[in-house]
């Protein structure tokens, strides 16, 4: 038999785990047919098919149910020994895969590529921006980006934003045609834009907290979207209320071009988290971003409070 290398292993496990040739693909970083070709071939040098393979699913054979059950901890303890080795070297390399939810994709991890890719040139950073709530391990993932309260309890987690407000808040073109509300309740009588979480397809609730005061209220309106960037050109437009992340409205806010609806009044959010699996040392890409994050925070140059 032909000698089989690290490689076909790791491309055979990830298949398996995924029980996708496309997610294994995405993992690995290469092309479609590489996994494919590399699985057929690893397949004709033991002499056994490992995967049952149709249009629409992928299943482990028996004989590859028994390879991978003794081959995945050889191969944990094999990513173990590289990462021990890469600790030595001055500058961390290998891949870096990160899940980000869309709405803090453009205004919270886009510009830290550029300083930390400059910093790491030797590490491969893919970020993949998804609406869903991805699980990381599954996905192939070293870490994700999300809300705090998002985030799974048995994840490790990095804080890389501080907690920030909702607010209510209209455009005056809007404003000259109705009534300014006085309380959150008096949002009832007006139209509001509401979103959908892309992670769960349900409405966002319209909470407010003012000192000791806290109260939700059901909003209604005539138009409901999924993406803030499309809910606050809307509130610009005039279409109606939106409720919104302050640091999202304040330089609209500040050029007169919204209005804060109820001063005092704003809802509260616990700010954006670094998560990655917390049961073992994180690689050394995923270590650098840490501390890369971590050094920023200490000198109030990373994320804005923002959503």
């Amino acid at each position: 038999m032909n000698r089989i290398d690290f490689g076909e292993l790791n491309a055979f496990a990830a298949v398996a785990e995924h029980r996708s040739f496309t997610r294994a693909a995405a993992q690995l970083g290469v092309a479609l047919p590489t996994v494919s070709q590399t699985i057929r071939a690893l397949e004709e040098r033991l002499g056994v098919r490992l995967f049952n393979r149709t249009t629409r699913s992928v299943a482990l054979t028996e004989a590859g149910a028994r390879l991978l059950a003794d081959i995945q901890p050889i191969l944990t303890r094999l990513g173990e020994a590289l990462e021990n080795v890469n600790s030595f070297r001055d500058k961390p390399m290998g891949s870096l895969r990160l899940a980000v939810g869309r709405p803090f994709a453009a205004r919270l991890v886009a510009p830290l590529l550029q300083p930390f890719l400059t910093e790491f040139p030797q590490i491969r950073l893919e970020v993949v921006v998804d609406d869903a709530r991805i699980d990381i391990v599954k996905g192939g993932f070293d870490a994700g980006i999300r809300l705090g309260h998002q985030v799974e309890r048995d994840m490790a987690t990095l804080r890389v934003s501080d907690p920030y407000r909702m607010l209510a808040v209209a455009a005056p073109a809007y404003l000259a045609k109705r009534p300014r509300p006085q309380s959150p309740r008096d949002l009832h009588a007006h139209n509001c834009i509401q979103a959908r979480a892309p992670w769960t397809g349900a409405l966002l609730p319209w909470l407010f907290v003012n000192g000791e005061q806290r109260t939700e209220i059901a909003v209604e309106g005539s138009l409901t979207v999924n993406d803030a960037d499309v809910w606050l050109r809307c509130v610009l437009d005039g279409l109606g209320v939106g409720y919104l992340p302050e640091s999202m409205v304040a330089p609209h806010i500040a050029r007169g071009e919204l209005e804060d609806l109820l001063p005092g009044w704003g809802g509260e959010r616990t700010g954006v988290f670094l998560y990655h699996p917390s049961r073992r040392q994180p690689p050394a890409p995923l270590q650098a971003l840490i501390d890369f994050i971590e050094a920023r925070r200490r000198q109030s140059t990373l994320w804005p409070a923002s959503a």
